[in-house]
């Protein structure tokens, strides 16, 4: 397939933008927040992942062209809602240290990153003219690439993550107990009680 200038131009930028984004991460991002606790690595990340719900102005004509093809626009719009969504839901077990933290990471992560996969992919299998994008065209030069960063640093907190000092959600296992433990009181009271009814012969 043969690239126009302006895809050309696009892809250059991108790149520019990956390049830079990386950088930062790696040098910056990644020492502050891989000892750190969940709630004070991942709350920043996934409070900018929110930011994705702009994503919905590829449905507007007029910021956008309407010659923008649609199946780029809808799914990527409305990919980046549902990982904003998802962003913002796992906020408040990534906060609380719920159990349910570990899995709505990996879910936000993998809907998030499959989006973006899709749209880049898009771009050039739908014949994706960066003139199309109007205004959107910053939010896809520069916070594309940007958020690509942050799901690459998620998923390296997450894999990180030691099966010694974390459960294999993980968070702490005594997180997940505390979280557990009021599942299992009635189930503890009703073995104490067969316990007294039926004592063991020594």
């Amino acid at each position: 397939m043969q690239l126009s200038n302006n895809q050309i131009h696009y892809f250059i930028s991108y790149a520019v933008a990956f390049v830079v984004s990386g950088c930062i991460a790696h040098w910056y991002l990644w020492p502050a927040i891989k000892d750190r606790a969940p709630k004070a690595a991942l709350t920043p990340l996934l409070l900018y992942a929110c930011l994705r719900v702009n994503g919905l102005m590829f449905l507007m004509p007029g910021l956008v062209s309407r010659e923008l093809p649609k199946a780029f626009a809808v799914p990527t719009a409305y990919g980046d809602l549902a990982a904003a969504i998802l962003a913002l839901l796992a906020v408040w077990p990534v906060r609380a240290g719920n159990a349910l933290a570990a899995p709505m990471l990996w879910l936000f992560n993998i809907v998030g990153l499959l989006d973006l996969i899709y749209a880049n992919i898009s771009t050039c299998k739908d014949h994706v003219d960066p003139t199309y994008l109007g205004v959107s065209y910053y939010l896809a030069v520069v916070n594309v690439p940007a958020m690509v960063v942050v799901h690459f640093l998620i998923f390296a907190y997450l894999l990180r993550r030691s099966p010694f000092r974390t459960g294999w959600l993980g968070i702490s296992w005594r997180n997940q107990i505390r979280w557990i433990s009021p599942l299992r009181r009635p189930f503890a009271g009703t073995a104490w009680r067969m316990q007294r009814a039926f004592p063991r012969n020594c």
